[in-house]
């Protein structure tokens, strides 16, 4: 008998069988009757003990054997891809280093991570196509930084939760794409923990998030806004994944330690469980798989990646692994609890592959191995409610690519499918309504969401029922007609109570205990005009910024001056050259001319000496020839440089003006006359110069700090300052030597820029705000004492947004000294005011970007602006296109007649004396153009077929004859006579031989 037990240990099938039969034969016999009929009362208890362990290991090594070999409904599961007119396209997918998943989808909407603002907007489709046939894709601005993760709620298909690198947690009320963008949040959360990279809604509870910093999770309850609930352990590194388990008791967590970690975040802020589980540091992701089982993905020491299956109550080893080859992309497991089908999507990828994974072994069998045809940038698995279950879809996938998004769905083959719902393929799931509020779970609360069947006929009858019930005032979701978004609560509010009440911030601000306003017996606050909620659309917003061909690039510049002062642009340009301050002894400047770009010779060039160190530096608009320098001498020298460029080196200035009594700031040339020029200083003063007369003419007093800013307006009447005791002023140089008007500026001190925006009616301020945030700021002209009529903030960065700003087209473009992106609005002067176009991101950090006039534009190629980008060692052109279809047409609509801006409208004396001006204007068309409003209008083509021709059948004689005249005009006329003809024959007696 201990032979035969040991042969059950080693797996023998002799020997198995006739352990099996032996323990069979001693369940039926009494003790005297069976082989051990030698057994005594002495010997009786350890026979009887190895009767039971016996039986147990028979019953162990049986449910092996049985699960082993066991059939799975689901192992004949088939990846289908949709077809590519089934294929979300316009989709301009970024390749960013984050946390996340990169896309989310609920049951009617689906959002993903873009390229556009540097990733801090976010993509935005239907999961379903429109009247149409074809989807309507949208971007939402939502962070000033990368978007690191996002999360649908699991209660609401409209609510969205996105973090970021700016710090902030926010959540959406998102719409039909068709319909305009949310412009702000429902909410911003502020945790104060640095970068975000992790958020996740609670299964159970309405209202609670899972937050995820760089080495910190934080539970928080969205209806307490000034603190978390729980602010969980510290990490030892990067925190790479988490999770909730799907009753919502417990939190687990990956992390570049090698550690795993389970949380109750209820009874302690220490992990109840963990251990270093992981071969690898690289990325890693963490999942609840069945009951209390955790699936990971990662890299093992050999970089090899893999799947494993942990018992959550103990972490020291796996249960279960998988191996998925060497690749550097990181696998996206997307798993239902349903099905137990798991799917591994890795990033940079053509392959995703779909397991079935079980509690026992085998842990995990592959199910199926899909090849797409382009790399995964990001997965994301569609809700259970939005599948196709009379088609027995079990799972659906969407494959977030560089250029579009991929359905692809996981059926079941089945009989009868298309017709009848399979009941053993749908258990019942969890449905849409939470279980409880974010406070009662906090409370030790364990209620779990009840279950919904998938059955459509089970679906239509209970959603029949409640349509009898009379829904009271005050409850229920109402439909807003004009944007198609839920007004009024959502399941993700929290009860309201007096508890709640009395410690939720927003009980102040006019919010219920939950973070979203409850409905009320008055209107609506959301009850606003139909142009107020929908807004105006840029037609500009796809605008893209290049970089153009190095042929055109000045290259092997040296010596850069790169530490001009803040209120400088760093260097100056215009149509024929570039001015560069070079950080060389005796404040030289290099002139490049555009004419002749290349690489630059190694030897050392004519400069420009200007004896002192340059403070700033301006061309004159109306002269190519002539360029104005600031010196920290309070000095101003206005050099002429000759035609064709330097050919030795410049000592002695053309003009030398002098007044200021400290250093400037800034210059600015007179955008209509002539030879007049502004300076700031640090004397506080601003005054003006008449080149020609070479003297100073005006003096402006008022300001009590430094001076960050000056800017003429359009028509050349008026001069604004913005300065760093908080004030923006406008001056009437020729009537007052004191401010006209006077407002409240920026908050911040750091610095700030203004320009003059539409048609010099408003203007735009580019600041910091309190909390050093970049800020945009816009003030009517006519009434700077009322204070700015609307703000956007942009990022967090230590340098001011320089505004360059087009008048034709109402676009602003700002960037900064060391940054690399560059950010593009459309100014509006009703709202929403700032509408955020694409942004452009340059290779490496550059030193300024300045712009050239607008005949520098190759309307040809749909540029509305041309600039030139400051490097470390070159000037590069970048281009700023509107995409266009018919760019065989000159685009009237984009460009307006143009002022002629490189032209004189006035002389110096007369301006002084009171006269105004204005450019003249002409047009940017091509004489071979043709205006797109003179464009010939094109019938509309038909897309498809009409249905009759799928429908004709054909007869098996139609076919036939068909198929034969095919091959006739194949093989040509069968009438020709054939090459053999034309020989000659032999008579018949010559065969005779």
């Amino acid at each position: 008998m201990t032979e035969q037990v040991g042969s059950l240990a080693f797996g023998g099938k002799k020997d198995t069988a006739r352990a099996d039969s032996s323990v069979e034969q001693s369940e039926r016999t009494p003790c005297g009757q069976t082989e051990l009929s030698s057994c005594n009362r002495s010997t009786a208890p350890s026979t009887n003990q190895l009767d039971r362990d016996t039986r147990k290991a028979r019953k162990s090594i049986r449910e092996s054997s049985m699960n082993r070999f066991k059939t799975s409904k689901f192992k004949n599961t088939t990846p289908k891809i949709a077809k590519k007119d089934g294929w979300i396209n316009n989709v301009r997918a970024g390749s960013f280093s984050c946390q996340g998943n990169h896309i989310k989808a609920s049951s009617k909407l689906v959002a993903f991570n873009t390229e556009q603002a540097g990733g801090g907007m976010l993509g935005l489709s239907s999961l379903k196509p429109g009247s149409d046939g074809q989807w309507t894709v949208t971007q939402i601005s939502c962070h000033s930084d990368l978007v690191t993760d996002m999360d649908f709620s699991p209660f609401d298909e409209s609510l969205l939760a996105t973090c970021s690198g700016d710090e902030t947690v926010k959540l959406w009320r998102l719409c039909d794409p068709e319909l305009q963008p949310p412009s702000s949040p429902e909410l911003t959360l502020r945790p104060g923990q640095g970068r975000l990279e992790l958020v996740l809604f609670h299964p159970t509870s309405s209202g609670l998030l899972a937050v995820g910093a760089t080495k910190v999770p934080l539970i928080w309850d969205a209806g307490r806004q000034d603190t978390p609930l729980a602010v969980l352990e510290q990490h030892g590194d990067q925190l790479h994944s988490l999770s909730w388990k799907p009753d919502g008791s417990l939190l687990a967590s990956s992390c570049k330690d090698k550690m795993l970690r389970v949380f109750d975040p209820r009874a302690q802020l220490t992990p109840v469980q963990s251990a270093k589980s992981l071969q690898n540091n690289k990325d890693s992701r963490i999942l609840w798989a069945k009951d209390d089982l955790l699936l990971t993905t990662g890299f093992d020491m050999m970089r090899s990646r893999e799947a494993r299956l942990w018992d959550s109550r103990k972490l020291s080893s796996s249960v279960g692994s998988a191996s998925l080859g060497t690749s550097n992309g990181m696998l996206i497991p997307l798993f239902d609890e349903d099905t137990g089908l798991l799917v591994l999507a890795g990033k940079g990828d053509t392959a995703i592959d779909c397991f079935e994974v079980s509690a026992s072994e085998p842990f995990f069998s592959q199910v199926s191995h899909c090849l797409t045809d382009t790399s995964t940038r990001g997965a994301a698995a569609v809700p259970k409610a939005a599948l196709d279950v009379l088609s027995c879809e079990v799972m659906r996938v969407l494959q977030l690519t560089d250029g579009c998004i991929v359905p692809i769905s996981y059926q079941v083959p089945r009989k009868n499918s298309n017709q009848e719902f399979h009941e053993d393929l749908y258990p019942d799931t969890v449905g849409t309504t939470p279980a409880m509020s974010a406070e009662e779970w906090w409370k030790g609360g364990n209620k779990q969401v009840e279950k919904v069947s998938l059955n459509p006929d089970k679906q239509h009858k209970t959603k029949a029922a409640p349509a009898k019930k009379k829904e009271p005032a005050s409850g229920g979701s109402k439909e807003d007609p004009a944007r198609g978004c839920s007004t009024s609560s959502s399941p993700l509010s929290t009860p309201s109570s007096s508890a709640a009440a009395s410690r939720s911030p927003s009980s102040a601000s006019g919010l219920s205990s939950s973070f979203l306003p409850s409905p009320s017996p008055g209107p609506s606050p959301s009850a606003r005009p139909i142009q107020s909620m929908l807004g105006q659309t840029s037609k500009l917003r796809h605008i893209q910024g290049a970089v153009m061909h190095r042929t055109t690039h000045i290259t092997n510049l040296r010596g850069l001056n790169l530490t001009t002062p803040g209120e400088s642009n760093g260097f100056c340009v215009n149509r024929q050259r570039v001015a560069v301050p070079l950080a060389i002894s005796g404040g030289q400047i290099a002139i490049c001319e555009r004419s002749q770009p290349g690489r630059l010779p190694d030897t050392a060039l004519p400069t420009i000496q200007n004896s002192v160190n340059v403070v700033d530096l301006s061309w004159d608009p109306f002269d190519p020839h002539r360029l104005a320098v600031a010196g920290d001498d309070a000095k101003i020298r206005v050099w002429q440089v000759p035609e064709g460029g330097l050919k030795e080196t410049l000592t002695e200035p053309e003009v030398l003006l002098q007044g200021h009594t400290e250093k400037i700031y800034s210059i600015e040339f007179h955008p209509l006359a002539s030879g007049i020029l502004a300076s700031s200083s640090y004397d506080l003063t601003v005054r003006l110069w008449n080149l020609e007369a070479e003297e100073q003419v005006k003096l402006l007093t008022g300001h009590q700090d430094q001076i960050f800013c000056m800017a003429w307006s359009p028509d050349g009447k008026l001069l604004a300052t913005v300065c760093k005791d908080g004030k923006v002023r406008i001056y009437e140089p020729r009537k007052s030597t004191a401010p006209v008007q006077e407002g409240t500026g920026p908050e911040g001190h750091r610095g700030a820029r203004v320009v003059w925006v539409c048609e010099g009616k408003y203007l735009l301020v580019s600041g910091f705000d309190s909390r050093s945030e970049r800020r945009l700021s816009l003030y009517s002209a006519g009434s700077l004492s009322s204070g700015a009529i609307a703000a956007t903030n942009i990022d967090t960065s230590p340098s001011t947004l320089i505004p360059f700003y087009d008048p034709d087209t109402s676009v602003v473009i700002l960037t900064a000294k060391g940054d690399t992106r560059v950010h593009i609005y459309e100014i509006a002067a009703e709202e929403p005011y700032f509408m955020e176009c694409s942004s452009f991101n340059s290779p490496e950090p550059h030193k300024g970007l300045a712009f050239l006039p607008k005949s520098e534009c190759n309307v040809r190629d749909v540029e509305i602006a041309v600039g030139l980008m400051l490097t470390k060692t070159a000037v590069e052109p970048v281009a700023f296109r509107v995409p266009r279809v018919k760019k065989e047409f000159f685009q009237d609509d984009l460009y307006t007649d143009t002022a002629v801006c490189w032209e004189p409208a006035l002389t110096a004396a007369s301006w002084l004396s009171g006269s105004n001006g204005q450019h003249k204007k002409i047009s940017l068309k091509p004489t071979d153009m043709t205006p797109l409003s003179e464009a010939p209008k094109e019938a509309p083509v038909r897309k498809y077929l009409p249905s009759s021709v799928y429908l004709e059948e054909k007869t098996d004689e139609q076919k036939k004859d068909e198929l034969l005249s095919a091959m006739v005009s194949k093989l040509g006329n069968m009438d020709d006579p054939l090459p053999q003809d034309s020989f000659e024959g032999v008579d018949e007696d010559e065969w005779d031989d």
